[in-house]
Protein backbone atom coordinates (compact mmCIF):
# COMPACT_ATOMS: atom_id res chain seq x y z
CA UNK A 1 0.00 0.00 0.00
CA UNK A 2 0.86 3.57 -0.58
CA UNK A 3 -0.39 6.68 1.62
CA UNK A 4 -2.04 9.01 0.53
CA UNK A 5 -4.67 11.76 1.05
CA UNK A 6 -6.95 12.45 -1.38
CA UNK A 7 -10.37 15.41 -0.84
CA UNK A 8 -13.14 15.28 -2.48
CA UNK A 9 -15.39 17.79 -1.82
CA UNK A 10 -13.10 18.98 0.95
CA UNK A 11 -13.58 16.01 2.72
CA UNK A 12 -10.95 13.14 3.24
CA UNK A 13 -12.31 9.97 2.18
CA UNK A 14 -9.37 7.79 2.78
CA UNK A 15 -5.65 7.55 3.44
CA UNK A 16 -4.25 4.92 1.14
CA UNK A 17 -3.97 3.68 -2.34
CA UNK A 18 -3.75 0.20 -3.20
CA UNK A 19 -0.76 -1.69 -5.22
CA UNK A 20 -2.36 -4.47 -6.92
CA UNK A 21 -4.85 -4.12 -9.52
CA UNK A 22 -7.43 -6.18 -8.85
CA UNK A 23 -7.91 -7.16 -4.98
CA UNK A 24 -10.18 -9.78 -5.93
CA UNK A 25 -7.50 -11.72 -6.38
CA UNK A 26 -6.53 -11.40 -2.97
CA UNK A 27 -9.18 -13.13 -1.48
CA UNK A 28 -9.55 -16.12 -0.44
CA UNK A 29 -11.30 -19.21 -2.57
CA UNK A 30 -10.74 -21.99 0.46
CA UNK A 31 -11.05 -21.92 3.91
CA UNK A 32 -7.97 -21.80 6.21
CA UNK A 33 -9.47 -21.93 9.22
CA UNK A 34 -10.64 -25.97 9.36
CA UNK A 35 -9.05 -29.30 9.16
CA UNK A 36 -10.34 -31.75 5.89
CA UNK A 37 -12.80 -33.32 8.43
CA UNK A 38 -14.34 -30.35 9.66
CA UNK A 39 -14.53 -28.93 6.34
CA UNK A 40 -16.39 -31.84 5.32
CA UNK A 41 -18.98 -32.08 8.23
CA UNK A 42 -19.08 -27.99 7.63
CA UNK A 43 -20.14 -28.71 3.72
CA UNK A 44 -22.77 -31.22 5.55
CA UNK A 45 -24.14 -29.03 7.74
CA UNK A 46 -24.76 -25.97 5.47
CA UNK A 47 -25.98 -27.65 2.49
CA UNK A 48 -29.35 -26.97 1.16
CA UNK A 49 -32.46 -28.29 3.00
CA UNK A 50 -34.32 -31.64 0.88
CA UNK A 51 -36.95 -32.49 3.52
CA UNK A 52 -39.61 -30.50 4.92
CA UNK A 53 -41.30 -32.83 6.95
CA UNK A 54 -39.51 -31.28 10.25
CA UNK A 55 -37.41 -28.70 11.42
CA UNK A 56 -33.50 -28.93 10.90
CA UNK A 57 -30.66 -29.50 13.50
CA UNK A 58 -30.36 -26.51 15.40
CA UNK A 59 -32.73 -24.69 13.22
CA UNK A 60 -34.56 -22.53 16.07
CA UNK A 61 -31.31 -21.52 17.19
CA UNK A 62 -30.39 -18.75 14.78
CA UNK A 63 -27.07 -17.11 15.75
CA UNK A 64 -25.64 -20.17 17.47
CA UNK A 65 -24.85 -20.19 20.92
CA UNK A 66 -25.22 -16.53 21.64
CA UNK A 67 -29.22 -16.90 20.21
CA UNK A 68 -31.50 -15.04 22.24
CA UNK A 69 -34.34 -16.94 23.21
CA UNK A 70 -35.96 -14.27 26.02
CA UNK A 71 -39.27 -13.46 25.68
CA UNK A 72 -40.84 -11.76 22.30
CA UNK A 73 -41.19 -8.13 23.41
CA UNK A 74 -39.98 -4.78 21.73
CA UNK A 75 -36.50 -5.59 23.24
CA UNK A 76 -36.35 -8.85 21.20
CA UNK A 77 -33.69 -7.50 18.93
CA UNK A 78 -32.16 -5.42 21.91
CA UNK A 79 -30.22 -8.43 23.73
CA UNK A 80 -26.92 -9.42 24.16
CA UNK A 81 -25.40 -12.61 22.70
CA UNK A 82 -26.53 -15.42 25.26
CA UNK A 83 -22.54 -16.89 25.40
CA UNK A 84 -20.58 -13.14 26.68
CA UNK A 85 -18.52 -13.43 29.57
CA UNK A 86 -19.72 -11.07 32.37
CA UNK A 87 -16.82 -9.13 31.65
CA UNK A 88 -17.75 -8.95 28.13
CA UNK A 89 -21.67 -8.39 29.44
CA UNK A 90 -20.43 -5.16 30.98
CA UNK A 91 -18.56 -3.72 27.61
CA UNK A 92 -22.21 -4.29 26.11
CA UNK A 93 -24.20 -2.02 28.61
CA UNK A 94 -21.58 0.25 27.96
CA UNK A 95 -21.56 0.20 24.57
CA UNK A 96 -25.42 0.63 24.78
CA UNK A 97 -25.55 3.47 26.36
CA UNK A 98 -23.55 5.34 23.82
CA UNK A 99 -25.32 3.70 20.95
CA UNK A 100 -29.00 5.61 23.15
CA UNK A 101 -26.92 8.65 24.39
CA UNK A 102 -28.45 12.14 22.48
CA UNK A 103 -25.23 14.29 21.68
CA UNK A 104 -25.88 17.90 22.15
CA UNK A 105 -23.98 21.15 19.78
CA UNK A 106 -20.88 22.47 20.90
CA UNK A 107 -19.69 24.14 23.05
CA UNK A 108 -21.87 22.74 25.75
CA UNK A 109 -21.30 22.03 29.43
CA UNK A 110 -22.05 18.18 29.07
CA UNK A 111 -18.64 18.17 27.49
CA UNK A 112 -18.24 14.49 26.86
CA UNK A 113 -21.72 14.82 24.83
CA UNK A 114 -20.98 17.80 22.62
CA UNK A 115 -19.98 17.89 19.16
CA UNK A 116 -23.39 16.88 17.39
CA UNK A 117 -23.30 18.27 13.80
CA UNK A 118 -23.36 21.29 12.75
CA UNK A 119 -25.22 19.65 10.34
CA UNK A 120 -27.02 16.13 10.92
CA UNK A 121 -29.71 13.81 10.96
CA UNK A 122 -30.23 12.23 14.32
CA UNK A 123 -29.01 13.00 17.55
CA UNK A 124 -28.57 9.20 18.56
CA UNK A 125 -27.57 5.95 17.01
CA UNK A 126 -31.20 4.79 18.65
CA UNK A 127 -32.84 7.20 17.17
CA UNK A 128 -32.54 5.73 13.35
CA UNK A 129 -32.01 2.37 14.86
CA UNK A 130 -35.49 1.95 16.33
CA UNK A 131 -35.25 -0.40 19.34
CA UNK A 132 -32.14 -2.13 16.89
CA UNK A 133 -34.44 -2.61 14.39
CA UNK A 134 -35.67 -1.04 10.86
CA UNK A 135 -36.10 2.26 10.13
CA UNK A 136 -39.19 3.10 8.44
CA UNK A 137 -40.02 6.83 5.89
CA UNK A 138 -42.38 9.57 7.27
CA UNK A 139 -45.63 8.19 7.74
CA UNK A 140 -48.54 10.69 8.62
CA UNK A 141 -46.99 12.52 11.64
CA UNK A 142 -44.08 11.32 11.61
CA UNK A 143 -40.84 12.43 10.83
CA UNK A 144 -37.85 11.50 8.84
CA UNK A 145 -35.30 10.69 11.13
CA UNK A 146 -35.22 7.07 10.55
CA UNK A 147 -34.69 7.97 6.91
CA UNK A 148 -32.70 10.06 4.70
CA UNK A 149 -31.65 10.75 1.43
CA UNK A 150 -27.86 9.41 -0.06
CA UNK A 151 -26.40 11.81 -2.54
CA UNK A 152 -23.89 11.21 -5.36
CA UNK A 153 -22.87 12.32 -8.31
CA UNK A 154 -20.35 10.90 -11.53
CA UNK A 155 -17.28 11.26 -10.92
CA UNK A 156 -15.04 14.25 -12.64
CA UNK A 157 -11.23 14.23 -13.62
CA UNK A 158 -8.85 11.66 -13.11
CA UNK A 159 -8.24 12.22 -9.49
CA UNK A 160 -12.06 11.43 -8.61
CA UNK A 161 -12.47 8.08 -11.52
CA UNK A 162 -9.09 6.96 -9.77
CA UNK A 163 -10.89 7.31 -6.14
CA UNK A 164 -13.60 5.13 -7.21
CA UNK A 165 -11.34 2.61 -9.21
CA UNK A 166 -9.25 1.65 -6.14
CA UNK A 167 -12.26 2.14 -3.34
CA UNK A 168 -10.74 5.14 -1.92
CA UNK A 169 -14.15 6.58 -2.17
CA UNK A 170 -17.32 4.71 -2.79
CA UNK A 171 -19.16 7.61 -4.95
CA UNK A 172 -18.77 11.05 -5.51
CA UNK A 173 -20.76 13.93 -2.85
CA UNK A 174 -22.68 16.81 -4.21
CA UNK A 175 -19.94 19.24 -4.20
CA UNK A 176 -22.07 21.45 -2.19
CA UNK A 177 -24.44 18.81 0.14
CA UNK A 178 -22.14 16.14 0.77
CA UNK A 179 -22.69 12.56 0.74
CA UNK A 180 -26.39 12.89 2.64
CA UNK A 181 -29.23 15.52 3.07
CA UNK A 182 -29.19 16.59 6.40
CA UNK A 183 -32.46 18.07 7.11
CA UNK A 184 -31.34 18.95 10.77
CA UNK A 185 -29.12 21.42 12.10
CA UNK A 186 -27.38 22.93 15.65
CA UNK A 187 -28.78 26.44 16.43
CA UNK A 188 -28.07 29.24 14.43
CA UNK A 189 -27.28 27.58 11.59
CA UNK A 190 -29.68 26.59 8.36
CA UNK A 191 -30.76 22.87 7.65
CA UNK A 192 -29.94 21.53 3.95
CA UNK A 193 -33.19 20.74 3.05
CA UNK A 194 -36.14 18.13 3.80
CA UNK A 195 -37.02 14.93 1.72
CA UNK A 196 -40.34 15.39 -0.40
CA UNK A 197 -41.91 11.70 -1.10
CA UNK A 198 -44.56 11.11 -3.07
CA UNK A 199 -46.10 7.59 -4.22
CA UNK A 200 -48.17 6.43 -6.89
CA UNK A 201 -49.95 3.27 -6.30
CA UNK A 202 -49.61 0.67 -9.11
CA UNK A 203 -51.79 -2.62 -8.94
CA UNK A 204 -50.64 -5.78 -10.01
CA UNK A 205 -53.07 -8.94 -10.31
CA UNK A 206 -51.50 -12.43 -9.24
CA UNK A 207 -51.91 -15.76 -10.32
CA UNK A 208 -55.32 -16.22 -8.52
CA UNK A 209 -56.98 -12.78 -9.44
CA UNK A 210 -55.83 -11.02 -6.09
CA UNK A 211 -54.97 -7.28 -6.95
CA UNK A 212 -52.53 -6.39 -4.59
CA UNK A 213 -51.47 -2.24 -4.83
CA UNK A 214 -47.71 -1.50 -4.68
CA UNK A 215 -46.91 2.03 -4.14
CA UNK A 216 -44.32 3.22 -6.22
CA UNK A 217 -42.53 6.34 -4.30
CA UNK A 218 -41.20 10.00 -6.05
CA UNK A 219 -38.40 11.55 -4.70
CA UNK A 220 -37.24 15.34 -4.36
CA UNK A 221 -35.89 17.98 -2.00
CA UNK A 222 -37.54 21.03 -0.36
CA UNK A 223 -36.37 24.14 1.32
CA UNK A 224 -32.64 24.03 -0.04
CA UNK A 225 -30.85 26.23 2.89
CA UNK A 226 -27.37 26.20 0.25
CA UNK A 227 -28.21 26.72 -2.86
CA UNK A 228 -29.30 24.33 -5.92
CA UNK A 229 -28.47 20.85 -5.94
CA UNK A 230 -25.42 19.25 -8.83
CA UNK A 231 -27.34 18.76 -11.77
CA UNK A 232 -26.02 15.37 -12.19
CA UNK A 233 -26.69 14.09 -8.26
CA UNK A 234 -28.93 11.79 -7.61
CA UNK A 235 -30.72 11.17 -4.28
CA UNK A 236 -30.80 7.31 -3.41
CA UNK A 237 -33.35 6.86 0.36
CA UNK A 238 -32.22 4.61 2.84
CA UNK A 239 -33.83 3.31 6.15
CA UNK A 240 -31.75 2.78 9.21
CA UNK A 241 -31.20 -1.06 8.44
CA UNK A 242 -32.02 -3.55 11.85
CA UNK A 243 -28.38 -4.37 13.77
CA UNK A 244 -29.09 -8.24 14.34
CA UNK A 245 -25.95 -10.65 14.14
CA UNK A 246 -23.82 -8.05 12.61
CA UNK A 247 -20.43 -9.46 14.45
CA UNK A 248 -21.82 -12.82 13.39
CA UNK A 249 -21.95 -11.41 9.87
CA UNK A 250 -18.64 -10.19 10.14
CA UNK A 251 -17.49 -13.56 11.30
CA UNK A 252 -18.56 -15.60 8.20
CA UNK A 253 -15.10 -16.80 6.57
CA UNK A 254 -15.08 -14.71 2.99
CA UNK A 255 -14.31 -17.48 1.17
CA UNK A 256 -17.61 -19.02 2.39
CA UNK A 257 -19.09 -15.34 0.54
CA UNK A 258 -16.94 -15.62 -2.03
CA UNK A 259 -17.79 -18.88 -3.77
CA UNK A 260 -21.37 -17.93 -3.98
CA UNK A 261 -20.27 -15.14 -6.34
CA UNK A 262 -21.10 -16.07 -9.93
CA UNK A 263 -20.52 -12.71 -11.69
CA UNK A 264 -20.95 -14.45 -15.40
CA UNK A 265 -23.49 -16.38 -14.58
CA UNK A 266 -21.72 -20.00 -15.19
CA UNK A 267 -24.22 -21.98 -13.84
CA UNK A 268 -27.05 -20.46 -16.37
CA UNK A 269 -29.70 -19.90 -13.09
CA UNK A 270 -29.97 -16.40 -14.03
CA UNK A 271 -28.19 -14.99 -10.56
CA UNK A 272 -24.80 -13.57 -11.23
CA UNK A 273 -24.11 -12.57 -7.25
CA UNK A 274 -20.60 -10.36 -7.43
CA UNK A 275 -18.78 -9.64 -4.52
CA UNK A 276 -18.20 -6.09 -2.60
CA UNK A 277 -15.32 -4.21 -2.03
CA UNK A 278 -14.49 -1.68 0.63
CA UNK A 279 -11.31 0.37 2.38
CA UNK A 280 -11.42 -0.54 5.45
CA UNK A 281 -9.93 2.22 7.30
CA UNK A 282 -8.26 0.19 10.34
CA UNK A 283 -6.35 -1.92 8.29
CA UNK A 284 -5.86 0.60 5.04
CA UNK A 285 -6.76 -2.77 3.29
CA UNK A 286 -9.25 -3.42 0.30
CA UNK A 287 -11.26 -5.67 1.49
CA UNK A 288 -14.79 -7.55 1.67
CA UNK A 289 -17.96 -5.34 1.83
CA UNK A 290 -20.69 -6.96 3.65
CA UNK A 291 -22.47 -4.23 5.24
CA UNK A 292 -24.66 -1.37 4.03
CA UNK A 293 -27.72 -1.25 1.82
CA UNK A 294 -25.08 -1.60 -1.31
CA UNK A 295 -22.14 -3.94 0.61
CA UNK A 296 -20.31 -0.33 0.28
CA UNK A 297 -18.68 -1.26 4.26
CA UNK A 298 -15.91 -3.63 5.08
CA UNK A 299 -16.27 -4.32 8.91
CA UNK A 300 -19.24 -3.41 11.99
CA UNK A 301 -16.37 -0.19 13.12
CA UNK A 302 -16.41 0.92 9.27
CA UNK A 303 -20.29 0.96 9.30
CA UNK A 304 -19.89 2.57 12.89
CA UNK A 305 -17.56 5.29 12.61
CA UNK A 306 -19.54 6.72 9.07
CA UNK A 307 -22.89 6.80 10.77
CA UNK A 308 -21.24 8.85 13.31
CA UNK A 309 -19.76 10.90 11.09
CA UNK A 310 -22.91 10.95 8.34
CA UNK A 311 -25.30 10.35 10.40
CA UNK A 312 -24.62 12.95 13.61
CA UNK A 313 -21.67 14.64 12.57
CA UNK A 314 -19.31 13.10 15.37
CA UNK A 315 -15.84 12.39 14.66
CA UNK A 316 -13.81 9.39 15.55
CA UNK A 317 -10.60 8.04 14.91
CA UNK A 318 -11.45 6.06 11.72
CA UNK A 319 -13.93 8.87 10.37
CA UNK A 320 -11.98 12.19 11.92
CA UNK A 321 -14.57 14.87 10.32
CA UNK A 322 -15.40 16.94 13.31
CA UNK A 323 -17.61 19.03 10.84
CA UNK A 324 -19.56 15.82 9.72
CA UNK A 325 -20.89 16.15 6.10
CA UNK A 326 -20.21 19.74 6.13
CA UNK A 327 -18.48 20.94 2.34
CA UNK A 328 -16.00 24.10 2.36
CA UNK A 329 -18.84 25.78 0.02
CA UNK A 330 -20.92 25.81 3.49
CA UNK A 331 -18.98 28.47 5.19
CA UNK A 332 -20.76 28.82 7.90
CA UNK A 333 -21.25 25.28 8.95
CA UNK A 334 -17.17 24.75 8.84
CA UNK A 335 -16.76 27.75 11.35
CA UNK A 336 -19.39 26.44 13.99
CA UNK A 337 -17.59 24.55 16.99
CA UNK A 338 -16.65 21.25 17.19
CA UNK A 339 -17.35 18.73 20.38
CA UNK A 340 -13.13 17.92 19.97
CA UNK A 341 -11.41 18.19 23.61
CA UNK A 342 -7.49 17.90 23.42
CA UNK A 343 -6.77 16.12 26.76
CA UNK A 344 -9.10 13.04 25.37
CA UNK A 345 -7.87 12.81 21.70
CA UNK A 346 -8.15 14.35 18.23
CA UNK A 347 -11.84 13.46 17.64
CA UNK A 348 -15.31 13.89 19.14
CA UNK A 349 -16.02 10.21 19.58
CA UNK A 350 -12.20 8.86 20.31
CA UNK A 351 -11.73 5.26 21.69
CA UNK A 352 -12.99 4.24 23.65
CA UNK A 353 -16.37 5.28 22.26
CA UNK A 354 -16.05 4.14 18.93
CA UNK A 355 -14.85 0.42 20.19
CA UNK A 356 -17.26 0.30 22.64
CA UNK A 357 -20.48 1.25 20.08
CA UNK A 358 -18.72 -0.96 17.84
CA UNK A 359 -18.77 -4.10 20.28
CA UNK A 360 -22.31 -3.50 21.22
CA UNK A 361 -23.27 -3.60 17.42
CA UNK A 362 -20.93 -6.47 16.83
CA UNK A 363 -22.84 -8.55 20.21
CA UNK A 364 -26.45 -7.29 19.24
CA UNK A 365 -28.31 -11.03 19.48
CA UNK A 366 -30.00 -13.03 16.79
CA UNK A 367 -33.79 -13.74 18.00
CA UNK A 368 -34.57 -17.55 18.39
CA UNK A 369 -36.86 -18.72 15.79
CA UNK A 370 -40.51 -19.35 16.53
CA UNK A 371 -42.82 -21.85 15.18
CA UNK A 372 -40.30 -23.99 13.41
CA UNK A 373 -42.24 -27.46 13.36
CA UNK A 374 -45.49 -25.98 12.45
CA UNK A 375 -46.93 -27.21 9.24
CA UNK A 376 -47.53 -23.73 7.42
CA UNK A 377 -43.93 -22.64 8.37
CA UNK A 378 -42.46 -26.25 7.00
CA UNK A 379 -44.85 -25.80 4.11
CA UNK A 380 -44.07 -22.18 3.55
CA UNK A 381 -39.70 -22.94 3.72
CA UNK A 382 -40.79 -25.74 1.54
CA UNK A 383 -42.44 -22.92 -1.22
CA UNK A 384 -39.19 -20.75 -0.30
CA UNK A 385 -36.44 -23.12 -1.55
CA UNK A 386 -38.52 -24.63 -4.49
CA UNK A 387 -38.78 -20.82 -5.62
CA UNK A 388 -35.27 -20.34 -5.67
CA UNK A 389 -35.35 -17.28 -2.95
CA UNK A 390 -33.06 -19.93 -1.08
CA UNK A 391 -30.08 -18.89 -4.04
CA UNK A 392 -29.85 -15.34 -2.79
CA UNK A 393 -31.38 -15.55 0.70
CA UNK A 394 -28.77 -18.25 2.00
CA UNK A 395 -30.01 -19.62 4.87
CA UNK A 396 -26.83 -20.74 6.77
CA UNK A 397 -22.98 -20.77 7.48
CA UNK A 398 -20.47 -21.97 9.92
CA UNK A 399 -18.54 -19.06 11.05
CA UNK A 400 -14.67 -18.46 11.00
CA UNK A 401 -12.87 -20.25 13.85
CA UNK A 402 -10.21 -17.09 13.49
CA UNK A 403 -12.87 -15.13 13.80
CA UNK A 404 -11.74 -11.60 15.89
CA UNK A 405 -14.34 -12.33 18.75
CA UNK A 406 -13.93 -15.82 20.99
CA UNK A 407 -17.53 -16.49 21.22
CA UNK A 408 -18.58 -15.54 17.33
CA UNK A 409 -15.98 -18.62 16.19
CA UNK A 410 -16.98 -22.03 14.53
CA UNK A 411 -21.18 -21.16 15.38
CA UNK A 412 -23.85 -22.31 12.88
CA UNK A 413 -25.63 -19.51 12.11
CA UNK A 414 -28.69 -19.02 10.13
CA UNK A 415 -28.78 -15.32 8.53
CA UNK A 416 -30.44 -15.98 5.03
CA UNK A 417 -28.28 -14.15 2.72
CA UNK A 418 -25.58 -14.77 0.26
CA UNK A 419 -23.89 -11.60 1.47
CA UNK A 420 -23.53 -10.25 -2.61
CA UNK A 421 -24.73 -7.58 -4.62
CA UNK A 422 -27.43 -8.42 -7.26
CA UNK A 423 -28.98 -6.72 -9.78
CA UNK A 424 -32.49 -6.04 -8.79
CA UNK A 425 -34.25 -4.47 -11.86
CA UNK A 426 -35.21 -0.80 -12.36
CA UNK A 427 -38.17 -1.10 -10.25
CA UNK A 428 -35.76 -0.93 -7.37
CA UNK A 429 -33.10 0.49 -8.95
CA UNK A 430 -31.82 4.11 -7.75
CA UNK A 431 -29.63 5.09 -10.48
CA UNK A 432 -26.83 5.31 -7.83
CA UNK A 433 -23.54 3.69 -8.08
CA UNK A 434 -21.46 3.00 -4.52
CA UNK A 435 -18.44 0.91 -4.69
CA UNK A 436 -18.90 -1.86 -6.68
CA UNK A 437 -22.58 -1.81 -7.00
CA UNK A 438 -23.80 -0.40 -9.92
CA UNK A 439 -27.39 2.01 -9.80
CA UNK A 440 -29.49 -1.25 -9.66
CA UNK A 441 -27.21 -3.66 -7.06
CA UNK A 442 -28.04 -4.48 -4.18
CA UNK A 443 -26.61 -6.20 -1.36
CA UNK A 444 -29.16 -9.45 0.01
CA UNK A 445 -30.92 -8.16 2.58
CA UNK A 446 -30.14 -10.96 5.77
CA UNK A 447 -33.88 -11.95 6.76
CA UNK A 448 -33.45 -13.70 10.49
CA UNK A 449 -35.23 -11.40 12.71
CA UNK A 450 -37.59 -9.78 9.77
CA UNK A 451 -40.55 -11.85 11.35
CA UNK A 452 -40.29 -9.36 14.66
CA UNK A 453 -40.55 -6.19 12.55
CA UNK A 454 -43.85 -5.11 13.76
CA UNK A 455 -44.13 -6.45 17.31
CA UNK A 456 -40.08 -4.52 17.92
CA UNK A 457 -40.28 -1.34 15.93
CA UNK A 458 -44.45 -1.19 15.08
CA UNK A 459 -44.57 -0.92 11.66
CA UNK A 460 -44.47 -3.41 8.54
CA UNK A 461 -42.07 -1.43 5.79
CA UNK A 462 -39.68 -3.27 4.31
CA UNK A 463 -36.72 -2.81 1.57
CA UNK A 464 -34.29 -0.37 1.10
CA UNK A 465 -36.48 2.66 1.32
CA UNK A 466 -39.88 1.67 3.32
CA UNK A 467 -42.24 1.15 0.32
CA UNK A 468 -43.33 -1.99 0.48
CA UNK A 469 -46.29 -1.94 3.25
CA UNK A 470 -45.58 -5.74 4.33
CA UNK A 471 -43.59 -8.88 2.70
CA UNK A 472 -45.70 -9.45 0.31
CA UNK A 473 -45.28 -6.55 -1.22
CA UNK A 474 -41.79 -6.83 -0.88
CA UNK A 475 -41.19 -9.90 -3.19
CA UNK A 476 -43.44 -8.55 -5.66
CA UNK A 477 -41.00 -5.51 -6.39
CA UNK A 478 -37.98 -8.20 -6.53
CA UNK A 479 -37.20 -7.78 -10.04
CA UNK A 480 -33.94 -8.40 -12.37
CA UNK A 481 -32.01 -11.24 -10.96
CA UNK A 482 -34.85 -12.09 -8.71
CA UNK A 483 -37.60 -11.89 -11.27
CA UNK A 484 -38.10 -15.30 -11.86
CA UNK A 485 -38.78 -16.32 -8.28
CA UNK A 486 -41.24 -13.53 -7.64
CA UNK A 487 -42.68 -14.46 -10.67
CA UNK A 488 -43.32 -17.69 -8.73
CA UNK A 489 -44.33 -16.06 -5.65
CA UNK A 490 -47.37 -14.03 -7.77
CA UNK A 491 -48.18 -17.77 -9.42
CA UNK A 492 -49.11 -19.36 -6.30
CA UNK A 493 -52.43 -20.02 -4.94
CA UNK A 494 -53.27 -18.05 -1.56
CA UNK A 495 -52.83 -21.12 0.82
CA UNK A 496 -49.05 -21.60 -0.68
CA UNK A 497 -48.89 -17.53 -0.67
CA UNK A 498 -49.98 -18.00 2.71
CA UNK A 499 -47.72 -20.54 3.69
CA UNK A 500 -44.43 -18.51 3.07
CA UNK A 501 -45.30 -15.04 4.26
CA UNK A 502 -45.83 -17.45 7.72
CA UNK A 503 -42.22 -18.96 7.45
CA UNK A 504 -40.67 -15.39 6.68
CA UNK A 505 -42.87 -14.20 10.53
CA UNK A 506 -40.79 -17.17 11.80
CA UNK A 507 -37.58 -15.94 11.40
Amino acid sequence: MTRLVLAIAGVVVASTAPTWADPLSDLPRTRDDLSAKDLARVERIVAPATDFSGPEPFERMQGGAGTSTKLVNRDALSHANANLSFEDGQRFKLGNALFRKLWVSSPASTLASDGLGPLFNARACQSCHIKDGRGHPPEGAADATSMFLRLARPARGEAELAALQTYLAASMPDPVYGGQLQDLAVPGLRAEGRMVITYEEQPVTLGDGTVVSLRKPHYSVADLGYGPLDPETTLSPRIAPTMTGMGLIEAIHPADIVAGADPDDGDGDGVSGRVAMAVNPATDRIELGRFGWKAQNATVRQQSAGAFAGDIGISSPDAPRSHGDCTPAQTDCMRMPTGVQSDLGDTEAPDPVLELVTFYSENLAAPARRDIGDPQVLAGKEQFYGLGCATCHRPKYVTSRQAAHPKHRFQLIWPYSDFLLHDMGEGLADGQPVGRASGSEWRTAPLWGIGLTETVSDHTFFLHDGRARNLTEAILWHGGEAQTARDGFAALDRVDREALIRFLESL
